[in-house]
């Protein structure tokens, strides 16, 4: 970022734009904010340096949380998105090849906005509902191809100076709020630190198109190369989520596309008969992340600015999710208080801090459980899984940790 030295003068003459809350990031986490204070009294200013058509367009899918369902329902949003996702009716839970499979159904789940396990929801779906829920909130502007240069908090403000068509120009908000992903230039500013690693893994995702229905139906599949998971999608789609070592993520994507699709097909089973591939298989590393605060005065981190998961079990959008609601709940519950104060942001990171960590561990624990080859690793994890699938208890205790129903909800 420039420095306000660097800068003309004469550009930093406009008047000060004053919000009470400045969310920089526009993302799913940074709206989802920014609507649940739209009935709140305050004023929000949301900044990303993309157009919303940009900012909408990825090619990606998630698995959404009953948690993040009723999110939306709170917010009003969920009647746009329902029709466009799919329900998952079951997710079935399996060790590579072990005929024992752990299968989780509605029932094993608390009420849930259209009776899911889980649901499968497409990036573009959930930011036009998002974005759409922002146009007439007159007290929320939406700053879009709007670029960040340089940030001060102070004892009263925090002040901001953006380039915004062409323009430089100043915001000034009682608290920051940094929804800018894993490379947060928000956290950057805070001199907050992070804890954590680069998996020795990589994950590759692509979109296909199975012969037969999906029957809803999603898959965990642990391999010893790590965790092959099947989303199911609108229109008889399937998103793959494919964790393995790097080397051979980068030696399946430098295969032939048959070669590559035949190697695929070893995971993804025969239950849906042939499959297709929809669209070119993406790479990415996996790592974990925990920041050392979610807080500073004047500040906070909310989403992958906060944190960074293992992509097994789907938690990461979920987790920034109820980051953003969590944290709308306790400024919407200041009482006129500086939104800034450190203490009142502290009850935010009381409340996510731990509940992350908690899907953090987890996370890690399953995919460092399942993906090797100790033979007596191999027994605890196959006499966990009967266990699990003949004690209903554990199953859903395991399944509230993954759905949301666990600690302090955002939302009833």
């Amino acid at each position: 970022m420039a420095t306000i030295a660097q800068m003309r003068p004469a550009s930093l003459q406009p008047s000060v734009h004053t919000f009470d809350v400045a969310i920089v990031g526009g993302g799913i986490v940074g709206l989802t904010l920014a609507c649940a204070l739209r009935d709140s009294g305050l004023s929000a200013v949301v900044i990303e340096a993309q157009t919303p058509a940009q900012t909408a367009a990825r090619q990606r899918a998630y698995a959404f949380s009953p948690m993040s369902a009723r999110i939306f329902q709170s917010l009003g949003l969920w009647e746009q998105v329902e029709p466009k996702i799919t329900h998952f009716q079951r997710v079935r839970m399996s060790d590579a090849d072990c005929p024992q499979v752990v299968n989780f159904r509605t029932q094993d789940v608390p009420t849930t906005p259209g009776g899911a396990v889980y649901y499968g929801a497409e990036h573009p779906v959930l930011m036009q509902a998002l974005q759409a829920g922002l146009r007439q909130a007159n007290a929320i502007d939406c700053w879009y191809e709007t670029r960040l240069q340089h940030i001060q908090t102070g004892a009263e403000t925090a002040e901001l100076v953006v380039e915004r068509a062409g323009q430089l120009q100043r915001i000034r908000a009682q608290l920051l709020v940094g929804a800018d992903g894993a490379r947060s230039q928000v956290r950057a500013h805070g001199n907050i630190e992070t804890l954590g690693w680069q998996y020795w893994q990589s994950c590759i995702t692509t979109v296909l198109q199975p012969e037969k229905s999906h029957q809803n139906t999603a898959y965990e599949k642990f391999w010893p190369s790590g965790p092959f998971a099947i989303l199911p999608i609108s229109n008889n789609r399937c998103q793959i989520v494919w964790t393995v070592p790097h080397a051979e993520a980068k030696a399946l994507l430098a295969l032939p596309r048959e070669q590559f699709m035949t190697e695929l097909k070893r995971r993804y089973g025969s239950e849906m008969g042939d499959i297709t591939m929809l669209s070119e298989p993406l790479m990415f590393p996996v790592r974990l992340m925990q920041s050392q605060a979610y807080v500073r005065p004047r500040l906070a981190l909310i989403g992958d600015a906060a944190h960074c998961c293992h992509p097994v079990g789907g938690q990461g959008l979920n987790m920034g999710i109820r980051d953003a609601m969590a944290l709308a709940q306790v400024l919407k519950r200041s009482s006129g208080r500086d939104l800034g104060d450190l203490k009142l942001l502290k009850r935010y990171e009381r409340w996510r801090r731990t509940e992350n960590w908690i899907i953090l561990g987890l996370t890690d624990t399953l995919n460092r459980t399942f993906s090797n080859q100790i033979w007596l690793l191999q027994g605890l994890r196959r006499s966990g899984f009967w266990l699990m699938d003949h004690a209903p208890w554990l199953k859903r205790l395991a399944l509230r940790i993954m759905t949301g129903f666990f600690g302090r909800y955002p939302v009833r």
